[in-house]
């Protein structure tokens, strides 16, 4: 658990350096440049990926609450707006029009929809510090950039291709659950 644990602090402080204490980041990228500054970030995320999913892995089970067998359909649904929320940042559709923050909200929605069908501590520590770490980081985005303009509409193409990549990318992500052995739908996997 510790490794978990670990990861994530690791996680939380990397990403919490520019939306939190800008003033600090900018006196480091003074110093000593951006490309090191971006380049250590990037190791420090992997680095913490890396022990959030080691740690993942060889936790315990410990046994919280047991999730009822419709929270994964309800999981189901919320992962395919947590995919459309989370893509809309880099698609002109009418969806990144309404959200001011499409990865951090996409988070947020991934995070409690896994908190939903997990109901062990090791699955709470991740998907809860997740929730946790996106709250936060909104929180000091808007505080930090104020508002800002609402970016245009969308266009037609733009909301048809962030339907098919929405879907795409769902199923992909079921493939890659079912290929690490966890059957993300309800009822047995197919033979």
């Amino acid at each position: 658990m510790a490794l978990l644990i670990l990861g994530m602090v690791l996680f939380a402080l990397t990403h919490g350096l520019k939306i939190h204490a800008p003033s600090l980041r900018a006196r480091f990228v003074g110093q000593i440049g951006e490309l090191p500054i971006k380049g250590a970030a990037a190791v420090a995320l992997l680095g913490a990926m890396v022990l959030i999913v080691l740690g993942y892995q060889q936790a315990p089970y410990v046994a919280v609450w047991t999730p009822p067998l419709w929270t994964t359909h309800l999981n189901n649904l919320l992962m395919v707006l947590a995919v459309a929320v989370y893509i809309a940042g880099g698609i002109k559709s009418r969806v990144r029009h309404w959200i001011r923050h499409p990865q951090l909200t996409g988070t947020k929605i991934w995070a409690l929809a896994h908190l939903l069908v997990n109901g062990d501590l090791a699955s709470i520590i991740l998907f809860g510090g997740m929730l946790a770490w996106a709250v936060a980081a909104m929180i000091g985005l808007n505080a930090r950039d104020g508002k800002g303009p609402k970016p245009g509409p969308g266009t037609a193409l733009g909301n048809g291709i962030h339907l098919v990549a929405t879907l795409v990318i769902v199923a992909v992500i079921g493939l890659l659950h079912n290929w690490a052995g966890v059957w993300p739908f309800a009822g047995d996997p197919p033979a």
